[in-house]
């Protein structure tokens, strides 16, 4: 599309919302309903998309894709009518006799923009958000996934009309046009760069935005882990999608007197995980295209690797990949990794820990493997981050009842659930006042008795 065509597209949109058909609760349920129908009718074509664009299978694409996004729509249409409800609070005295009340209200029109990694759960369960808080909305997936990016479009294409809801695709100039157009919210999900920018162009029009980023996210294990466990479900939140995980460990940082024993575990998990020659499995997946492959193999330091480090271009496959004796000088510890490849650090102390992690800019994740509840307690709150797991990785975001998010380098803003809804509602703060009483204290001229008695409400 181009710009004229855009801003036609957000006009129109802005015109269906100002009729109001999308206050109505039942409206928002059907439309939850409908999306919820498609994607079930289309699940086996969604899951042929994602393995064209990540080669991820279909169990890992159920799981982490369109199971999650069904999660997620179902536990709107149960919620919907408890959320869109007005809330009533307290009355101070001084307000006798009136009704104050909080009333959710939808923003307006939305754009949603969403990145390559997780397609089709990242664009879906922003959207589900939005639709349920009664927005219009304009969707933006990536360019790099374009097989999920055509069914995204034909799926939101048959449940609903343009000026509803509408798929924009394409590559840097649509975003540039989308940007430039006045939304009345904006929900980013990339990497800090664009979030950047995405922020910039948002500021000339004062519009609110969220912005899920990434970050180096901390995989801490003492002395006190499970070295067993803790390496079995590292190597599972690592390498699920080949590390192009926005919450996936970006490094360990290990007590000493476990590096050993745990790399050993890891190594078997790998292993055991992915079999003899990783390359070669079928369920494993793939990067995303060259140019992420190639900055991925850039910073391997092939000195360093204890376990994996082999790639095929020619199948954009990275092995899973452990590098030991890293320090936070090495070039694999400038930017997230996003990809296969774990460096291990280690720490003396718990100190030491604290204030390296809380030197670097906030990650989007923590994680804590200990079998120390003081440990846990002093880290979870000394530390900086968005969100994360103690003794497990990754799963914190897989649940509608917690909202997901980062702060500061690592975003701002969250969703999933109530959160959700939230993000994409304005709570309009009203007061009822009752027109069969009106006390005299407020109205001029004033009295030393009124002053008293306002003392005496007030306090």
């Amino acid at each position: 599309m181009n710009a004229n065509e855009i801003k036609e597209l957000v006009l129109k949109q802005r015109k269906f919302f100002r009729t109001g058909v999308t206050l109505p609760v039942g409206t928002r349920l059907k439309a939850l309903l409908k999306l919820k129908a498609c994607i079930l009718r289309y699940e086996d074509e969604i899951h042929a998309a994602l393995k064209k664009d990540l080669g991820k299978s279909d169990f890992e694409s159920y799981m982490c894709e369109t199971g999650m996004t069904l999660s997620e729509l179902s536990y709107m249409i149960k919620h919907i009518f408890s959320f869109t409800k007005e809330k009533n609070v307290w009355t101070p005295l001084a307000q006798f006799c009136s009704r104050s009340y909080k009333k959710p209200s939808p923003y307006g029109v939305v754009l949603i923009m969403s990145p390559w990694n997780y397609p089709f759960m990242l664009t879906m369960e922003p959207l589900i958000d939005a639709i349920a808080a009664g927005n219009t909305a304009i969707v933006k997936p990536s360019a790099y996934s374009p097989y999920t990016s055509e069914i995204i479009r034909k799926i939101i294409g048959e449940c609903f009309e343009r000026e509803y809801v509408s798929v924009v695709t394409g590559g840097r100039a649509e975003n540039t046009c989308l940007l430039n157009e006045h939304f009345d919210y904006i929900f980013f999900t990339g990497s800090q760069t664009v979030g950047k920018e995405v922020m910039k162009k948002a500021s000339a029009h004062l519009t609110p935005v969220t912005l899920e980023l990434g970050g180096k996210s901390p995989c801490i294990v003492d002395k006190t882990a499970n070295i067993k466990l803790a390496a079995k479900r590292i190597v599972f939140g690592k390498y699920l999608n080949c590390g192009q995980t926005c919450v996936a460990p970006d490094y360990i940082y290990c007590d000493r007197a476990v590096k050993d024993k745990l790399i050993n575990a890891i190594r078997h998990q790998i292993k055991k995980q992915f079999g003899q020659n990783p390359l070669s499995n079928k369920n494993y997946g793939k990067i995303i295209n060259e140019k992420h492959f190639d900055r991925i193999v850039s910073v391997i330091d092939d000195s360093k690797v204890v376990c994996g480090g082999k790639h095929d271009r020619s199948a954009l496959r990275i092995e899973p990949t452990v590098m030991d004796r890293v320090t936070f000088s090495d070039p694999v510890m400038q930017e997230e990794i996003f990809g296969p490849v774990m460096p291990v650090l280690i720490y003396d102390s718990l100190d030491e820990v604290i204030t390296n992690i809380n030197a670097l800019p906030h990650p989007l994740a923590l994680y804590l493997f200990t079998s120390s509840k003081e440990t846990a307690k002093r880290i979870t709150s000394r530390c900086g981050f968005g969100g994360g797991c103690i003794n497990d990785t990754i799963i914190h975001l897989a649940t509608s009842e917690m909202g997901f998010g980062g702060f500061g380098e690592s975003g701002m803003g969250a969703y999933h659930g109530k959160t959700g809804f939230d993000t994409f509602s304005h709570y309009k703060s009203i007061v009822d006042k009752k027109t069969w009483m009106d006390l005299p204290m407020r109205y001029q001229p004033y009295r030393k008795i009124y002053n008293k008695l306002i003392h005496i409400f007030l306090k």
